[in-house]
């Protein structure tokens, strides 16, 4: 079941169209205008893009490889002859909005590079990215003249084995005549089932390829086999990897990806030390202090490096592990490459002294990421929770001290407007804000969010880097008394924790992890049995369909959006309570 928001413009395009023309000249909108188009328009006018932009000021290059890419064409290429080429477009982007591939043509509309909103302005594979649902946008609601007879339907694209968004298809056409949904929407929904079949496909097939390398090699040895998404590590790795040495070959696994589709097309056949077996072979550089070395070798499909595999040997002059040494800190943990681009966006743009917005799911780890951005120095810190109003917060700051706001959602209307009217008055002044989706937000804190808008970061839920939940394990868990052993996982304890979606993020694992070393009364690795009744029971048990699949996302999408209202949640997917209770148990939701 996948859902829509029914497009404003279908049935108000003439009003819109003034009221753009009134957006554009400054003049007062009028009445009815829907306030997320408004939004989209100021937020197009905060990024600094100009109406009648003719092509985007930043044309990012195209990846040289892309697994998605690799996977969607031969589908897109199927799909063309059902397309009407001489008045339809099928655009294929990457997480980016990046424009990897497109066939077709709409008269008057050239292919654009880029698709995010921070280069052209409100449009549907942008809108579908951040929702994470279809999404339709009809001519005035575009902010740019050059797609005002334009109507665009996309659907996100999402990795099959943890969620992860990958990218849009999107069919845009002439305007269309008629209301939503888009009379290709069914064609963009197929196209994107059909691609997420086929990477689903070629997953498992990496997946194979990767057991088959890792039992070679001999699970009875120290033997690690990772590919940047899926680990194997057999028993005596565990042992000697830490998070750092993981880390280090988590990033040697997708370097050698990287450079078998890039070095590959450039290397001299002659020279053997120009191939990608010479770059990716032979001993990986370990952090200091690693107490072991380690040897790879590259996995390959299809004459394509797909991972590796990492013999360890432990260094007898070297300790494998240091007593009493801190635990990686919670807020930098996870070597997963969605959560390595967000952390070092973050760090990015936290280096200079202007406003940055931290949003996500709550217990996402916004609060903590802030607190390592702001460094070791003395900052104030105010929970809107607590001082909805700033009262106590804004009259005692210091000027010269970085102020973290958390629960920006639960401003009071005069909290946001002494915050605007700051933000008015000193626009680069060291503010980092969280705020967690999902509550009706009133225009005064939509202005806030705007402005702060072009500074921001959306930390991943923790479903959807499900592969940082071994370091989380080893982060979170409290430091055991003297004589004790640390706490450690069998590995069917590891793959509940692994496959469970965790609607609580960070936040819920921790409270797991305290609670198990609290009080379990037995000796050894955690079984599943001693899991959580949720936690150990896990999602579907079954296989789900496309459909399902679907439906399902649909659900989870509710829920975030609704703050885990039940009831609310049902009202806006249009079922009735028991419906919604009959899916939710038979998905394990």
């Amino acid at each position: 079941m996948t859902t829509t928001e029914p497009s404003p413009a279908a049935t108000a395009r003439p009003s819109l169209r003034l009221a753009r023309e009134r957006f554009l000249s400054g003049c007062p909108l009028p009445g009815g205008v829907p306030e997320e188009v408004v939004a989209a328009w100021r937020r197009a006018r905060f990024f600094g893009v100009p109406h009648d932009l003719k092509e985007p000021a930043v044309a990012p290059s195209r990846p040289a490889e892309s697994a998605l890419l690799g996977a969607a064409r031969p589908v897109l290429d199927r799909i063309v002859p059902a397309l009407d080429t001489d008045r339809s477009l099928l655009v294929l982007t990457d997480e980016r909005l990046r424009v990897l591939w497109s066939a077709g043509n709409v008269p008057g509309l050239d292919p654009c590079p880029v698709l995010s909103e921070q280069e052209v302005g409100n449009n549907s594979a942008a809108l579908a990215l951040r929702t994470r649902r279809r999404a339709e946008v009809h001519g005035p609601e575009h902010f740019l003249d050059r797609w005002q007879d334009v109507s665009a339907v996309s659907v996100p694209l999402c990795a099959p084995e943890n969620g992860r968004l990958l990218g849009t298809v999107t069919v845009a056409s002439r305007l269309c005549p008629a209301r939503s949904p888009h009379p290709q929407a069914a064609l963009a929904e197929a196209a994107a089932t059909a691609v997420e079949t086929e990477l689903r496909a070629r997953a498992g097939r990496v997946e194979r390829v990767l057991l088959d390398a890792y039992l070679r090699a001999g699970d009875d040895r120290a033997v690690a086999a990772l590919d940047g998404r899926n680990r194997l590590i057999s028993a005596a790795a565990q042992r000697l990897l830490t998070s750092e040495v993981l880390a280090a070959l988590e990033r040697t696994a997708v370097s050698a990806q990287h450079a078998d589709g890039t070095d590959a097309q450039h290397a001299d056949d002659t020279d053997p030390a120009a191939s990608p077996e010479a770059v990716v072979s032979g001993l990986v550089e370990l952090p200091e202090g690693a107490g072991c070395t380690a040897r790879i070798t590259p996995v390959r499909l299809d004459g394509t490096v797909v991972g590796v595999v990492a013999v360890l040997e432990p260094l007898d002059a070297a300790p494998l592990s240091v007593p009493g040494s801190p635990a990686p800190w919670v807020a930098l943990t996870g070597s997963s490459v969605p959560w390595r681009h967000v952390v070092a966006r973050a760090a990015e743009l936290a280096r200079s002294r202007k406003p940055l917005l931290l949003t996500g799911e709550r217990g996402a780890g916004k609060s903590a990421l802030a607190r390592e951005l702001l460094g070791p120095g003395p900052i104030q810190e105010t929970d809107a929770a607590r001082d909805a109003g700033l009262t106590q917060a804004l009259p005692t700051w210091p000027a010269d001290r970085p102020l973290l706001l958390r629960h920006a959602e639960r401003l009071a209307q005069p909290g946001v407007a002494a915050l605007n009217s700051l933000l008015d008055a000193h626009p680069d002044i060291r503010l980092l804000v969280t705020y967690t989706p999902g509550a009706p937000v009133g225009p005064c804190l939509q202005r806030l969010l705007d402005r702060l808008s072009a500074r921001s970061v959306t930390l991943p839920p923790l479903r959807e880097r499900a592969e940082d939940i071994r370091e989380l394990l080893q982060a979170l868990a409290p430091r055991p008394a003297p004589g004790q052993p640390p706490l450690t996982w069998t590995l069917d304890a590891l793959r509940a924790l692994e496959r469970y979606p965790w609607p609580g993020n960070v936040a819920e694992l921790a409270h797991v992890i305290r609670a198990l070393a609290e009080h379990r009364r037995v000796s050894g690795p955690v079984r599943r049995a001693e899991l959580p009744d949720a936690v150990r029971e896990g999602p579907a048990a079954r296989p789900l369909s496309p459909m399902e699949h679907a439906e399902r996302a649909a659900i989870l999408d509710a829920l975030r959006r609704h703050g885990g209202n039940k009831a609310r949640t049902a009202a806006a997917l249009g079922i009735g309570r028991a419906t919604l209770y009959r899916k939710l148990r038979g998905y394990r939701v």
